[in-house]
């Protein structure tokens, strides 16, 4: 194998591909990055078994030449050094050419460097996945789907199907769901696909987040497969593959309160900016939680009270408060992540009580939700 490539296309493959490999694995092969030089451009491939990764490169891209292919062939190497080579490199034309016994050599500008590789043949095959059931979401707008909802999910592996996304597809419309039993993020939204169409699957919180780092701002539609046990995400040069969860995810609609004793309207952000000056001593707080009061005349009172500390009160203005008076505590982190997923200038919380949990939605966007444990204090 030997061909010539532009060094800043070499670098964004490696780096997508680089999400996937682990060095945690029982599989050698897998620490290393796979590449495969064809008649119609170069493949890089990383995989941790869970998530699979395939970055390619064509010969020429809007009459720009990328590569230029002398030999075909494949190699396997090792991720952790070809990355860190490949962006040190003193010239943007890169020469990569594997000679007898797997040597393989990495020139630029005066640099070379001499890497032993492995056999491609030994590297796993990726999914075979039949390409029947197609349906696409623009970038932006699945970015934003994932953004609203993956920090929701568990860290913890008691109940593994909580780690993960759940996404259900049923009369055109796609409905994502993560909880880890604390706090609840859903978002909703119609999408291109056949009506008919019904899937309820479980997307690992952690495929998703690589997933959105490597997809660009653009509104380029990402085609999507899903398996019974896997789903592709498919973009102009790049495939993300990801195994699903098994399990089957709770019912969270019932979670879901549908009365509201006190229903309190608030500008998003002089909210957020409260709950963050409260949390800076809720921290040192063993139980680190915020308190929220509704007072007269349209205000709430934040507070936070830590003794070895010291304590804070802020009183917000609010746009509206109607309903019963009320005091609840809550975690300032989960309240925060909520805030920063919501759109929209202001936000709606609506309480059933001071032990039950509370919905927060954006006063002009019912597409998304938030919801809130509170923590017993008083």
């Amino acid at each position: 194998m030997r061909f010539f490539i532009q060094k800043e296309r070499l670098v964004q493959s490696v780096q997508d591909v680089m999400k996937a490999v682990t060095s945690r694995t029982t599989i050698p092969i897998l620490t290393g990055i796979k590449i495969v030089a064809s008649s119609e451009g170069v493949t890089l491939t990383g995989s941790d078994s869970d998530i699979s990764i395939e970055s390619f490169i064509p010969k020429e891209e809007d009459g720009d030449e990328l590569v230029d292919i002398k030999e075909q062939g494949g190699i396997v190497l090792q991720a952790k050094f070809f990355n860190e080579i490949v962006r040190k490199l003193p010239e943007d034309d890169v020469e990569i050419k594997v000679e007898n016994h797997l040597q393989t050599i990495i020139r630029s500008g005066n640099a070379e460097f001499n890497l032993n590789g492995l056999d491609v043949e030994e590297y796993p095959l990726l999914p075979q996945i039949e390409e029947e059931n197609v349906f696409s979401i623009p970038t932006d707008i699945l970015k934003t789907f994932i953004r609203q909802t993956v920090f929701a999910v568990s860290t913890s592996e008691t109940r593994p199907v909580l780690t993960g996304v759940n996404w259900k597809i049923e009369n055109g419309e796609l409905l994502c769901v993560a909880t880890d039993s604390h706090r609840l993020a859903l978002r909703k939204g119609i999408i291109q696909i056949d009506p008919s169409s019904q899937y309820n699957v479980v997307i690992p919180g952690k495929s998703l987040n690589e997933l959105y780092k490597i997809l660009e701002d653009t509104n380029e539609p990402v085609q999507i497969v899903i398996t019974n046990n896997q789903i592709l995400f498919k973009t102009k040069h790049l495939l993300f593959f990801s195994r699903l969860l098994d399990g089957n995810y709770p019912d969270t609609s019932r979670l879901i309160p549908t009365d509201s004793k006190t229903e309190v309207i608030l500008n998003t952000k002089d909210f957020l900016q409260a709950i963050d000056r409260a949390s800076l001593l809720a921290r040192e707080n063993r139980n680190n939680v915020v308190k929220l009061s509704t007072l007269e005349d349209n205000y709430i009172e934040i507070s936070s009270n830590t003794p070895e500390v010291g304590k804070v009160v802020e009183k917000v203005k609010s746009v509206q408060i109607t309903g019963e008076e009320l005091k609840i505590s809550f975690s300032p982190k989960y309240m925060m992540d909520a805030l920063k997923a919501l759109e929209g200038t202001e936000i709606t919380i609506n309480f059933t009580g001071a032990m039950r949990p509370f919905v927060i939605r954006s006063v002009d966007d019912d597409s998304i939700l938030q919801l809130i444990l509170p923590v017993r204090t008083y």
